[in-house]
């Protein structure tokens, strides 16, 4: 017998080792879907990562000591051909390695639900009907209808359905004559018939139906090369640089203001790819960019383009995975973060847009991959394959190495048609509020500015970092405030639905009507959400046709596209957000742009703090004065002195970049030292205190000073978790592989303590 070792969508590590039977062996190689058993009664549908293995003797040495090794059956094969192409196993064996995730993870977050299952996926069909072959002659037919006399309706169904199929005439009807294929719906619409006309004619077995799948994919339009617009004269420039840096790197860098038109310069990329016979992975931080982005390029590509993230159905994913596995698949895939996984047979580019944004890396579950890492790894298995890195505020690593030549670097630093950049005014609100003279989060000047633009018949974006209408409510008499009760955090108010939520496990709760603590009627919101934003700004003005876009309202899959459809046709004038509207959604009635308060940003507990805090202030800048004229930025704070709100006013990502790289490099951190996270989860707080003294000695034996910890994270408690958090500083050209070879061997050896059998242990690989 022959053995294969099989990838099962669990959280375990390594492979699991089954036997082919001699029936199945011809037809079995990696990366097929297989059937297996395991456990008692369990069935999974794993992958096939390795075929053929040797096995050890599964008797044992013949001493009698070693326990005999019982091996399983593949039961099934699934399909005729492998689901992953041997580079898609090689990313999965690397995210695996390098992210220390176990490969099953990896499996659970690369394919979609309906191949992770035997019946998990169903073609969409329709029924279609067609002529009965012993009909199929004009005289025999003829005859038919003379002897149908009786039956008007039909012999008109059937007439439709002849004239429908393309038969123009009895005369020269015959076997050899060409039918269009017809679908039953088509037949009825036409001819407005029931059924039940259409069971009859197939009761005379004059008409047969059948199904046939159709799949769920639009079909798309023809591609048009000649819509790509003209590139102007520094785009030209930028764009042959690219060309140049290329030859050169791997991975090139392309730094443009916002604005400056670095969607044109990828569609000019895109075109000479196709023209070369290559695919494209163009990816992007946010769904809603998707949107805007999708209409752009299927104008130029029409069904050459494939759009690929979460908010598409299981099945039109599926239908996606295996069009790139047919032989006419996608040239171009448009997705989000997943689409990282999908098979390609002829990669040539990949574009990553916007390639500082932190929804690039993958949070919870496992694996915590970064996209950004996982497609530049994925370009490399790809003979000529090249990376292209778009944004106008770069990752700190990215400009790093861009700077120390690992990368190519392209800038562009002038706004498409010459646009200034926003003005940007600061707005000390702490002065004001002392002062007496905010209304709610609002500054006078912010009031005035959004006022003359909608009165200009203009548009105006506010920006507020958090969702919800208060990040808690109060009670004014006592100070008590609701908690989650599996989390160490307070519930957030969201008033149109009246309720309490937890943002980390999705707890739910009425507002109480009185204080459980003094009884008191006085509760209160404390703080400001995007949905008390939208209750305030509508008080003021009135007249405004106001949108908001969080996670809250954006939760269904046209939700996106209806605000962002909304807006851009001036239906909505005003948008209030989170930091999805900052993320390159291209505006062109926006002269003003509020950022309602920096210090959220600033202040916030993390060595990232004031790099995603300028990143995000400057791209929700960029939204302002997008077209015709200079657009302004309102821009809230209480600490205006700070040097990066200057370096925001002042556009000057250069002297940000050159402050803070000192600092990186004085502390220990990115990019001159990587960091690992190590997280210890359990119920009993006593144990996971003492688990992670334990870890955090035995990692000092091997790593010394670079272990910081452990400590209590900002969240310390999430769903009843109890949570610890030990740091590892790691500098550039360590072996890495050592490192996670020591990380595993110090955690095993301490969950063989039965204190331990239910901590559970993982780790966050770069951590944004």
């Amino acid at each position: 017998m022959t053995y294969a070792n099989i990838i099962l969508p669990l959280p375990l590590e390594g492979y699991f080792t089954y036997g082919v039977p001699e029936t199945l062996a011809p037809r079995i190689q990696p990366g097929m879907r297989v059937s297996v058993p395991l456990g008692k009664s369990r069935m999974y549908v794993g992958i096939v990562a390795d075929y053929p293995v040797t096995i050890p003797d599964p008797s044992g040495n013949g001493c009698g000591k070693e326990k005999k090794i019982v091996y399983r059956d593949i039961v099934d094969v699934l399909d005729g051909a492998p689901m992953l192409l041997p580079r898609q196993l090689r990313l999965w064996r690397w995210i695996a390695d390098y992210y220390m995730s176990p490969i099953g993870e990896v499996y659970k977050a690369a394919l979609p639900s309906g191949l992770k299952a035997e019946d998990g996926f169903r073609p969409r069909t329709e029924l279609y009907i067609r002529l009965a072959d012993r009909f199929r002659n004009g005289r025999t037919l003829t005859l038919m209808l003379d002897s149908m006399k009786r039956a008007a309706k039909q012999v008109e169904v059937l007439m439709a359905y002849l004239r429908l199929a393309g038969v123009d005439g009895m005369d020269d009807f015959s076997p050899s004559t060409p039918l269009r294929e017809v679908t039953r719906e088509e037949l009825m619409n036409v001819t407005h018939a029931s059924v039940a006309v259409v069971r009859a004619l197939q009761e005379r077995r004059l008409l047969v139906t059948y199904e046939k799948e159709v799949g769920r994919l639009n079909p798309g339009t023809a591609s048009h090369p000649e819509r790509m617009k003209p590139l102007n004269e520094a785009q030209t420039e930028a764009y042959n640089q690219t060309i140049m840096q290329m030859m050169t790197h791997p991975v090139t860098l392309l730094h443009g203001v916002t604005s400056s038109g670095k969607t044109e310069i990828y569609i000019h990329l895109i075109q000479k790819a196709i023209s070369e016979h290559k695919q494209v992975l163009y990816l992007l931080p946010e769904i809603a960019l998707t949107i805007q982005i999708t209409e752009r390029l299927q104008a130029v590509f029409g069904s050459r383009l494939g759009i690929y993230h979460s908010k598409y159905s299981d099945a039109e994913r599926v239908e996606i995975w295996k069009k790139q596995l047919s032989e006419t698949p996608y040239d171009v895939i448009l997705g989000a973060r997943s689409a990282v996984f999908l098979p390609f047979q002829r990669l040539g580019l990949v574009i990553i847009d916007e390639e500082h944004e932190q929804s690039f890396k993958q949070q919870d579950p496992a694996p915590r991959y970064h996209a950004r890492s996982a497609a530049i790894v994925l370009a490399q298995m790809y003979a000529g394959a090249k990376t292209l890195l778009g944004t106008a505020t770069p990752a700190m690593e990215t400009y790093y190495n861009a700077r120390q030549g690992k990368y190519g670097l392209v800038e562009l630093t002038r706004r498409y048609k010459d646009l200034q950049l926003p003005t940007v005014e600061v707005v000390d609100i702490k002065d004001l509020y002392r002062r007496k003279m905010m209304t709610g989060p609002f500054s006078p000047r912010l009031l005035a500015a959004v006022r003359d633009a909608l009165g200009r018949g203009e548009q105006a974006i506010l920006f507020q970092n958090r969702r919800g209408f208060a990040p808690m409510v109060e009670c004014r008499q006592c100070g008590w405030v609701p908690k989650c009760p599996d989390c160490d955090v307070s519930l957030t108010y969201h008033k149109n639905m009246n309720y309490l939520t937890c943002h980390y496990c999705g707890y739910t709760m009425r507002v109480p009507e009185v204080c459980p603590c003094c009884e008191s009627r006085d509760i209160r919101g404390r703080g400001y959400g995007t949905e008390k934003i939208e209750d305030e700004i509508r008080n003021i003005f009135p007249e405004a046709r106001i949108a908001r876009m969080d996670l809250d309202t954006t939760r269904t899959r046209n939700a996106y596209e209806r605000l962002i459809h909304d807006f851009s046709t001036g239906k909505s004038n005003l948008l209030i957000g989170t930091q999805m509207i900052s993320k390159g959604l291209d505006f062109d009635k926006v002269s003003v742009v509020g950022i309602l308060n920096a210090d959220t940003m600033l202040n916030y507990p993390d060595f990232r703090a004031y790099e995603q805090a300028f990143m995000i202030m400057s791209q929700v800048s960029g939204r302002a004065g997008r077209k015709g004229r200079q657009g302004l930025v309102i821009l809230q704070t209480k600490s205006p002195d700070l040097p990066v709100i200057r370096q925001v006013v002042e556009n000057d990502y250069r002297a940000f970049y050159s402050d803070l790289l000192a600092e990186r490099h004085d502390f220990h951190y990115p990019p001159f030292y990587h960091l690992i996270y190590v997280y210890l989860k359990h119920r009993e707080e006593n144990t996971v205190n003492s688990a992670g003294l334990e870890l955090g000695s035995r990692l000092r034996e091997i790593f010394g000073s670079r272990v910081l910890g452990p400590d209590k994270p900002a969240v310390a408690r999430v769903k009843t978790l109890s949570i610890r958090k030990i740091v590892l500083k790691l500098e550039n050209g360590i072996d890495y592989a050592r490192v996670r070879q020591y990380l595993r061997g110090a955690m095993e050896a301490m969950l063989k303590d039965r204190r331990y059998g239910a901590l559970q242990v993982y780790y966050d690989v770069d951590p944004q």
